[in-house]
């Protein structure tokens, strides 16, 4: 006997109620997860519609207490079934509970409050335009990309220039998609860039397209699900939570600048988007589209073996648009000669000389915040988070004590967010030379005003864009040439066109090259080609200028360049040489405690039993602590496991959950996997 547990409620707010049924004989081979069954419910055992999520051979209940189901729907999964499917695929895959994985796939049914003053404006944009489509001319790189990716029996890498106009191609491949009618999902890295995509797909295609995004309500977010699931859309723009959406003539998935990070969830599931779209095109025999300017090593890699198509956009879109002129500045050479500002001499002249003829500039500082830390200049000590194995970084915001009336700078934690007033003496030695060192956007943001006290400028990172619609207002006021300079962070980077933006200062370039990741050199040149590429988008042409104490680096020189290639190969060689993905599969296996003793015991346990499994070619590195060892109290560690096969990589995770889970309270030591 066989039993099956059936989810009768998918938008119920506790998607986890499942309840157990007995599988009559006469359907068993035609059920699985997924599939739509006929159920008797409640006390007078009316019939429901339900969902299996699970079957297997034993029961926690006596089978005489169980209901049968009544009848199944045979054939191909409708939608909702789909998702199930792909929920499964996920427990599976990322090693976390059909619970969890169902609570990622499937909304959650909430009643959205009619609030005019909290209209959202990607909302208010993309149903309020109704406009005759407007034509889109395609150069020739543009239409074999286009051609070619519609005859592709795979999935396609579209890899161009910046600007080489990779939209254009989404947009008539969603036109191709519609005259088919078929349905796309088209995938962002950040809300940062929702409006600038939503704007440019209403302009040429229409207002039948649904926006989702982290800054929605939840009932916004189901609003936007519902008009998915009733086909009143066919065309859904988001981060990565929208590969989820209900489309049941899904034609096409699109994930622009596939290479960002922001595509793996940081919690449980820990899904990779590329992985769950490849998933679901392959369900529905749809077509997916990775697009980027600087592809992740492991997408072209698969491209260069033949798993991936590959196009290639070779220039820039804009008839009169060439690559920025690129001056890689050695901040070693400045210092020497004297100056010990922020700006280099050929930043600050170029920034006058844009300024003069009311070009706009780009600002590019990876580091929020007005100093990244605060330090005592006699001892040395470093104000920590007494929370968190992170020094406080200062913010241009005030503390004033009412005793005394004395304003003290606040400083704050980025981690887990305890803040606390800057104290007047070292709590280390009691000196009175304690000050924040370093910089960040808002520090960089008060040094400008004071060097160009009459240019107008916004800033754009996580501490300004915390409340809703911010992000739409400020790139809408830049776009608008409301100001003339734009500081922020990466999100300030990726994908925007302003076409009188000439001049791009990427102030700090050794920042994320001086982190402790394997990929620190990739994530480096990505940072830095995407800033390159904001500048001379237009016709006039455009300068960067890359601020580095590190220049010769090959993510540095290759990056100015806009060579990737050059990059690839010598990456390549890196990461072969040392094992790295994706040259091999590498699984980071996180454990933190509150109890410092149990998490040591329980990483080494960890460590032992992957030696102990004895399976060949298997590489173990740790346990060690993580980068950023304690995060609001709990400790941190971390163990490195490496092999070629995928499967085995699964294997070792699920035995390492299991036989922790079974020694560990899993109360009091929480696990956590990551499979790159």
């Amino acid at each position: 006997m066989r039993y099956a547990k059936v989810i009768i409620d998918i938008s119920a707010q506790s998607v986890n109620k499942a309840f157990t049924y007995v599988i009559p004989e006469d359907i068993e081979d035609i059920v699985t997860v997924g599939s739509r069954v006929q159920v008797p419910f409640g006390g007078h055992n009316a019939l429901r519609e339900g969902f299996i999520i699970g079957i297997s051979e034993e029961s926690d209940i006596e089978a005489s207490r169980l209901k049968r189901i009544i009848s199944a729907a045979e054939g191909k999964t409708d939608v909702n079934g789909e998702l199930i499917k792909l929920a499964a695929f996920m427990a599976g895959e990322y090693g976390c509970t059909m619970n969890q994985a169902l609570t990622a796939v499937l909304p959650v049914k909430r009643t959205v409050r009619k609030n005019s003053r909290r209209r959202d404006p990607l909302s208010a944009l993309s149903e309020g335009i109704d406009r005759e489509n407007l034509c889109l001319s395609l150069n020739r790189d543009q239409e074999n990309a286009v051609s070619g990716i519609l005859r592709a029996d795979r999935p396609s890498l579209l890899y161009g220039v910046t600007g080489s106009g990779k939209t254009r191609v989404y947009i008539e491949l969603i036109k191709k998609m519609r005259e088919m009618g078929k349905q796309t999902i088209v995938l962002i890295p950040e809300i940062s860039l929702t409006y600038q995509t939503v704007r440019e797909l209403v302009k040429y295609l229409g207002s039948s397209i649904a926006v989702m995004h982290s800054k929605l309500s939840e009932g916004e977010k189901y609003e936007q699900y519902m008009r998915a699931l009733s086909g009143e859309i066919d065309v859904m723009v988001g981060p990565r939570s929208a590969v989820f959406t209900p489309f049941s003539r899904l034609g096409l998935i699109i994930i622009d600048e596939e290479h960002e990070r922001t595509y793996r969830s940081d919690t449980s599931p820990r899904y990779d988007t590329r992985a769950v779209a490849l998933w679901r095109t392959r369900y529905n025999r749809a077509k997916l589209v990775l697009g980027s300017a600087t592809p992740s090593m492991e997408s072209y890699k698969a491209a260069l073996k033949g798993g991936f198509r590959l196009f290639k956009l070779k220039e820039r879109a804009h008839r009169d648009a060439s690559l920025p002129k690129v001056h890689i500045v050695d901040m070693r050479k400045e210092l020497k000669g004297g100056n010990r500002s922020i700006f280099s001499s050929e930043l600050a002249g170029l920034m006058d000389d844009r300024l003069s003829k009311n070009e706009q500039i780009m600002l590019f500082l990876n580091r929020r915040g007005y100093a990244g830390f605060v330090s005592c200049r006699s001892c040395g000590h470093v104000i920590k988070c007494p929370h968190c194995d992170v020094s406080m970084t200062a913010h241009n915001s005030w503390y004033r004590d009412s005793s005394s009336g004395r304003k003290y700078p606040l400083l704050s934690c980025h981690y887990c967010g305890y803040a606390a007033p800057l104290p007047s003496l070292c709590p280390e030695c009691g000196s009175r030379f304690i000050a924040p060192f370093g910089a960040g956007t808002e520090k960089l943001e008060s040094l400008v005003r004071e060097k160009f006290p009459s240019a107008k400028m916004l800033r754009m990172d996580a501490d300004t864009t915390a409340k809703k619609g911010q992000y739409e207002r400020i790139l809408s006021a830049f776009r608008e040439r409301k100001a003339d300079i734009l500081i922020g962070t990466q999100m300030i980077v990726k994908g925007h066109d302003f076409p009188f933006v000439t001049l791009v200062g990427i102030v700090s370039a050794d920042l994320s090259l001086n982190t402790p990741e394997y990929d620190a050199s990739e994530r480096t040149f990505q940072l830095i080609t995407q800033a390159a590429g904001r500048s001379g988008r237009a016709d006039i042409r455009g300068d960067v200028v890359i601020q580095s104490y590190d220049p010769s680096h090959y993510a540095i020189a290759c990056a100015a360049a806009q060579d990737y290639e050059s990059f690839y190969e010598r990456e390549m060689s890196y990461r072969s040489l040392m094992k790295y993905p994706p040259e091999t599969r590498m699984l980071f296996y996180g454990l933190k405690s509150m109890d410092e003793d149990m998490l040591n015991e329980a990483a080494g346990f960890a460590a032992d039993l992957v030696k102990g499994l004895g399976l060949p070619e298997t590489s173990v590195i740790g346990p060690c602590n993580e980068s950023v060892y304690k995060i609001n109290d709990y400790y941190r560690k971390i163990l490195y496991i490496k092999h070629s096969r995928h499967d085995i990589i699964i294997r070792i995770r699920n035995e390492l959950n299991k036989r922790i889970s079974e020694r560990f309270s899993p109360r009091k030591l929480y696990l956590t996997s990551d499979i790159r």
